[in-house]
C-alpha cells in the first residue's frame, strides 16, 4: 500500500484549431445530453465487454470461437474482434504450418478438442510440382469460421452479445493511425490523409457514411495514442468529431506512461479535454479500456483480461450499448468493480460507490483542470536548450489531483473552479497479469462537470 500511495502522491508533469470543427456531430451523438445517470437502478444494468481484440483473421494466434470461448466463460457479456482491415467473414484457409507458428504445437490440438471434428474444418492441400509427398504441417489448412456461424454457438438474448468490427489500420508516413469500428456492417478501407489529423478526420467520415447509408449505429474509437508516438494531446483535442479514445490498452508496446517527451495517456487525456472544453468549446473525449489482446497462449505479449468497459444501459443490445456510451455512461477498467456512479448537474455533486473486496484498499483521485491554468504552451527543450517538436510545457495545472478519498464510497462537491472533474480509482492490489511495471488495478470514470446547465 505504500508503494501505491507514493505512486499516488505525485503528478508526472512531463509535458491548432480544427479545420472542420464538427459540432453537428457532438450534437447529434448525445455527449451533450445530460451529465446525470438518472435512470433507476430497476431500469439500468452493467455489462462487462471487450472492444478490442485479434484473432487469426489478422495478427492473433488462436481462433475466433476460442477467443469468444475464453470471454464467454469468464462473465463478460459483449465482445468484438477487431481484426485488421477486415472482417470475420467470406471464405479464408489458413495453413496449419502458420497457425501452429502463431499459437503453438499445441493451438489444432486445443481447437479440435473444444469444439469437435465436425466443427473443425480441415482440408489437404495440393501436392508440391515435384509431386514429393509434404511435410504433415505443411500438407493441411483450416477453414476460419465467420462471425455468421460462431456467433451462433455464444450468443444469448440478455447474456452475451457480438458485434461485427474492425480495426482499421491506417499510417501517415511512418506513423500508425489505428481506429476500431464496432458493429460495423461492411469493411472501411483505411482512408489516408495528409497529416494524423487528416486521417483521423478522414477515417471517421468513412465510418460515419456507411452508418448513415445503412442506418445502423457503429462505435468509433481511437486506439492507443502513444504506440509509436503517433498522436499528440494537441491531435486528440483537434478532432471534435472523434468521441472515443483508450486511456488504458493491455499491449506492452503502446507507451502507456509516456516518456521524458511525451506525456502518459493520464496526461494527454486532461491536456486534450483542456483545450476541448476551454478552448474549442466542445466535448471532452471518453476513455476507455481494452486488451488489444493478440496472445492467446500464455506466451508473453498482449494478453486476454486486462482492459475492459463497464456500460449502463438497460438492455444488451448494439444499439443500447452504443448509446449509453455516447452518452457517457461506462465507465473503464483494469480490475477495479464500480458499484454506481452518479453526478448531479444541478449540484455538481459527483457520488461512486466500489464494490469492496477483501483485504484490499481503493484511493480515488478526483482528478481535472482549474479554470485558471495558463493557456501560453511554449515549445518544450532538450537537455541542450534545443526546441522538441514532441514536446510542449503545458501548465502543470492540467490534471490537478483536487481530492484524494481513500474507502469504498467517495464524494466530491465541485467548486466551480474546476473546468471538468474526472475519477481514477486505484486499488492496492497489483494487476495479476500487467502490462507495464509496477501496474495496479483501476477504473476510470468518464468526465463530468464541464457543462454549464
Amino acid at each position: 500500500m505504500e508503494l501505491l500511495k507514493a505512486k499516488l502522491g505525485c503528478q508526472d508533469n512531463t509535458k491548432g484549431r480544427p479545420l472542420l470543427l464538427f459540432l453537428m456531430a457532438f450534437a447529434l451523438c448525445g455527449l451533450g445530453t445530460t451529465s446525470v445517470w438518472s435512470q433507476s437502478e430497476s431500469e439500468v444494468r452493467w455489462w462487462k465487454g471487450n472492444l478490442h481484440t485479434h484473432s487469426l483473421w489478422s495478427d492473433g494466434d488462436d481462433f475466433p470461437e476460442m477467443i469468444v470461448d475464453w470471454y464467454a466463460q469468464r462473465d463478460y457479456q459483449f465482445l468484438v474482434l477487431s481484426d485488421h482491415n477486415v472482417l470475420s467473414e467470406g471464405q479464408r484457409w489458413m495453413a496449419n504450418r502458420e497457425i501452429v507458428r502463431r499459437g503453438g504445437e499445441q493451438s489444432m490440438e486445443k481447437y479440435r478438442k473444444r469444439f469437435g471434428p465436425d466443427w473443425v474444418e480441415s482440408r489437404r492441400k495440393s501436392s508440391p510440382p515435384d509431386n514429393s509427398p509434404p511435410a504433415e504441417l505443411d500438407a493441411w489448412e483450416t477453414r476460419l469460421k465467420t462471425l455468421a456461424e460462431f456467433r451462433k454457438l455464444f450468443e444469448s438474448e440478455g447474456k452475451f452479445l457480438m458485434m461485427p468490427a474492425e480495426e482499421i489500420t491506417d499510417r501517415v508516413g511512418k506513423l500508425p493511425v489505428h481506429m476500431n469500428a464496432s458493429n460495423l456492417p461492411q469493411v472501411i478501407q483505411p482512408q489516408g490523409g495528409a497529416t494524423v489529423r487528416e486521417a483521423i478526420v478522414n477515417n471517421l467520415r468513412a465510418v460515419n457514411d456507411v452508418a448513415e447509408r445503412t442506418g445502423q449505429k457503429v462505435l468509433v474509437h481511437l486506439n492507443h495514442p502513444n504506440f509509436g508516438w503517433a498522436i499528440t494531446p494537441e491531435d486528440l483535442a483537434y478532432v471534435a468529431e472523434e468521441q472515443f479514445f483508450e486511456i488504458y490498452n493491455g499491449h506492452p508496446s503502446v507507451n502507456q506512461l509516456g516518456d521524458e517527451f511525451r506525456p502518459s495517456l493520464e496526461l494527454m487525456w486532461d491536456i486534450a479535454n483542456t483545450l476541448r472544453i476551454d478552448q474549442f468549446k466542445t466535448a471532452p473525449l471518453y476513455g476507455l479500456a481494452t486488451d488489444d489482446c493478440h496472445n492467446y497462449h500464455g506466451t508473453p505479449g498482449s494478453q486476454p483480461g486486462r482492459g475492459w468497459v463497464q456500460v449502463r444501459a438497460k438492455n444488451l443490445t448494439p444499439d443500447e450499448l452504443i448509446f449509453a456510451m455516447k452518452r457517457g455512461e461506462f465507465y473503464a477498467s483494469s480490475g477495479v468493480v464500480v458499484k454506481d456512479i452518479q453526478f448531479d448537474v444541478k449540484t455538481k455533486k459527483l457520488r461512486i460507490e466500489i464494490q469492496p473486496v477483501a483485504d484490499v484498499e481503493f484511493v480515488t483521485q478526483i482528478v481535472g483542470t482549474p479554470r485558471d491554468y495558463d493557456r501560453t504552451w511554449p515549445p518544450g527543450t532538450d537537455a541542450n536548450g534545443k526546441p522538441v517538436p514532441v514536446k510542449q510545457r503545458y501548465c502543470p495545472k492540467i490534471g490537478t489531483v483536487f481530492a484524494k478519498i481513500i474507502g469504498n464510497s467517495v464524494e466530491y462537491q465541485m467548486t466551480g473552479d474546476e473546468l471538468y472533474i474526472r475519477a481514477i480509482i486505484t486499488s492496492s492490489r497489483p494487476h495479476p497479469n500487467p502490462s507495464f511495471e509496477q501496474q495496479f488495478e483501476q477504473a476510470w470514470t468518464q468526465p463530468f462537470g464541464w457543462k454549464n446547465e
